[in-house]
């Protein structure tokens, strides 16, 4: 009896002996495509008949581009399930899939404890103005001169959250111990138990605006959060204030970011995230008082293993359960 057939679309980095035990059970097939246009000929063609689930990377996106409408038609009928390895998949149009019957999958949890490690490193880097110290050190001129701003202490200051999800609550929980207070806003209020065991303040988006001296981002990317930070909201926000995003670059419209930071409406931001990498806006680029990273949330041993992992479960029950682990939410009554 021949194996089910899955279809891989990136690379294996850490999870070795997880992905052994889909060899065991399943025939892999690896494009040969090196981009998009290509993999449409190839699948198209044939070249992925029979495969029964696609397991995805986050860098994939450079060989098939989005997994849209296009790409789904050029996939063979077969195909019903998508590990995606990471827990934003704005990569994936889910309409589109769920239209074709395909379910998602995506990795919730493997990577709350990296990302909020990450926005509190940029949270704390930001309030200390630390970016302009960083620079001129590199320079050969010390702290600076002039000497940079003098930088501002977390214990006391409101961190307002805007989602509230798994990284959202880590996040909470670790700006705590450094005095902070929490308010937050999400679509969904949390259960009280949850927001006593967070020690969370449920608060309107309006009111997480004005109250807030920090501000952290971490919802993720779809039609209804594309730009909810804008020129209206930085309006609304205090006067220098700090903003981190760890989420992704488009639920803030960087232009409107770029203009704040010049006003001085935002004091600093720490981003780990832009809306169009791998390009950075140059505004942010040139400002001394944004402290940037390059998309580096999940980069560590243990949590881009534990993704791996988390993704390949999901892809072992497609394949012998026909279930999902960690289906999409907007998917959760398909």
């Amino acid at each position: 009896m021949s194996k089910p057939k899955v279809l891989l679309l990136g690379q294996i980095e850490h999870a070795h002996a997880a992905w052994e035990s889909i060899k065991s059970i399943a025939e892999v097939i690896t494009p040969v495509s090196s981009c998009r246009r290509d993999f449409l000929v190839e699948a198209s063609s044939g070249g992925f008949d029979g495969c029964v689930a696609a397991y995805r990377t986050f860098d994939s996106v450079a060989i098939t581009g989005k997994i849209d409408a296009e790409l789904l038609d050029a996939l063979p009928r077969s195909v019903r399930f998508i590990c995606h390895n990471g827990a934003g998949y704005d990569q994936v149009d889910i309409q589109a899939c769920t239209a074709r019957g395909i379910r998602v999958s995506n990795t919730p949890t493997a990577v709350d404890d990296a990302t909020a490690d990450m926005g509190i490193f940029l949270l704390l880097g930001a309030l200390r103005n630390l970016a302009v110290g960083m620079a001129a050190l590199r320079e050969g001129k010390w702290r600076g001169d002039p000497l940079p701003e003098l930088g501002r202490d977390p214990q006391g200051k409101i961190l307002g959250i805007l989602g509230m999800g798994g990284i959202g609550r880590n996040m909470a929980k670790k700006a705590r111990a450094f005095g902070m207070k929490i308010w937050y806003y999400n679509r969904t209020r949390l259960d009280p138990k949850v927001e006593k065991e967070v020690g969370a303040k449920y608060v309107s988006f309006d009111e997480l605006l004005a109250g807030s001296d920090v501000l952290s981002l971490n919802l993720p990317l779809n039609d209804a959060t594309r730009h909810i930070i804008s020129r209206r909201e930085f309006a609304k926000m205090k006067k220098g204030i700090v903003i981190v995003n760890t989420a992704r670059g488009a639920v803030m419209d960087e232009d409107a970011l770029v203009e704040a930071l010049e006003s001085g409406q935002v004091s600093s931001a720490g981003l780990d995230v832009y809306e169009f990498e791998p390009q950075v806006h140059p505004g942010l680029l040139k400002n001394p008082r944004v402290l940037l990273a390059p998309h580096m949330g999940t980069w560590t041993v243990e949590t881009e293993t534990k993704m791996e992992e988390w993704a390949i479960g999901n892809l072992r029950l497609a394949i012998t359960e026909g279930q999902l682990r960690s289906v999409v939410p907007e998917q959760r009554d398909m």
